[in-house]
């Protein structure tokens, strides 16, 4: 889609928070990230970036809510994907920026990259399918001007393939945040991270809601699986929502200087009045599948 109104709408409906919920904890990672740097404010390449969004509330004083509403007001659904990517565009130009770094982007939509760059959220962005196919040069140099990978829900689709190609292309050892549902291993990518000299830290002690499960068969599957692996869910997502662990990967050195526990402080989602959810209860036959209000 040219324009964001479809995202937020189907996201919307399934009470998508990860953006919210990871801007606080991104904002204070990038404020240390900038104490390293010498008070230069971070370069972020967002992996999975999509409309820009995690960069949309970062830098201006909004929420995942205030957007989605804005989308599906009446009179938005009667433009065409130009004009509301010109309103968007005064839109965000309108609010003072208050972000700690700037956003370049990689998503495998050509039409979400191009709308988040005319719109003015990111910098710069690249359209490319890392998994499969290599980066250009021109992709590569705006690569390399990042010192900071974010990803907030993409990890485990987007797998450590990716990550090396981006690895590859930049001269100093990044800051590479994750916030990776509770569903995929992150030990791949942790131990290509380490071959970087990057050590990795799981913030311990809290998870970030992603989202409510989409309909009974995601819910089943993804419960399934999960316990297949050995992860409990009691407690996680058998209370019907996705949930992400955060890992922090930096140079050992500054890893040492400020640990994760002591940089951070969360506030995970879990308290967020949402939708109808489906859980698991337990009933006289055993553990079965309800839906709650």
């Amino acid at each position: 889609m040219a324009d964001p109104r479809a995202y937020f709408s189907v996201l919307g409906a399934l009470d998508y928070m990860i953006p919210d919920v990871a801007e606080p904890v991104v904002r204070q990672i990038l404020t240390a990230t900038a104490e390293v740097e010498g008070g230069a404010g971070p370069v972020v390449l967002d992996v999975g970036c999509s409309y820009g969004i995690n960069a949309a509330l970062h830098r201006f004083r909004l929420n995942f809510d205030t957007l989605r509403r804005r989308y599906a007001r009446r009179e938005m659904a009667a433009l065409s994907p130009d004009v509301m990517t010109s309103f968007d565009q005064n839109y965000f130009a309108a609010w003072p920026d208050t972000g700690q770094g700037r956003f370049i982007g990689l998503d495998v939509s050509k039409p979400a990259i191009r709308y988040a760059k005319t719109v003015g959220l990111l910098d710069d962005g690249i359209a490319a399918d890392l998994e499969t196919n290599s980066l250009t040069p021109d992709q590569a140099k705006i690569v390399s001007r990042a010192n900071v990978i974010l990803a907030t829900g993409c990890v485990g689709y987007v797998t450590e393939k990716t990550y090396r190609k981006l690895l590859d292309t930049m001269s100093r050892a990044p800051w590479v945040i994750s916030f990776v549902l509770r569903m995929f291993p992150y030990e791949p990518l942790a131990e290509v991270l380490a071959e970087r000299g990057l050590v990795t830290e799981r913030l311990q002690g809290a998870t970030f809601v992603q989202r409510r499960f989409r309909d009974i068969e995601e819910f089943e599957s993804t419960v399934v699986a999960m316990k297949e692996r050995g992860v409990d869910t009691t407690g996680f997502e058998s209370e019907g929502l996705f949930h992400a662990d955060l890992f922090l990967s930096r140079p050992e050195a500054d890893a040492a200087a400020l640990p994760l526990e002591t940089l951070v402080t969360v506030t995970s989602g879990r308290n967020k009045t949402i939708g109808p959810r489906y859980v698991e209860v337990d009933a006289d036959q055993g553990m079965q599948v309800a839906l709650v209000p």
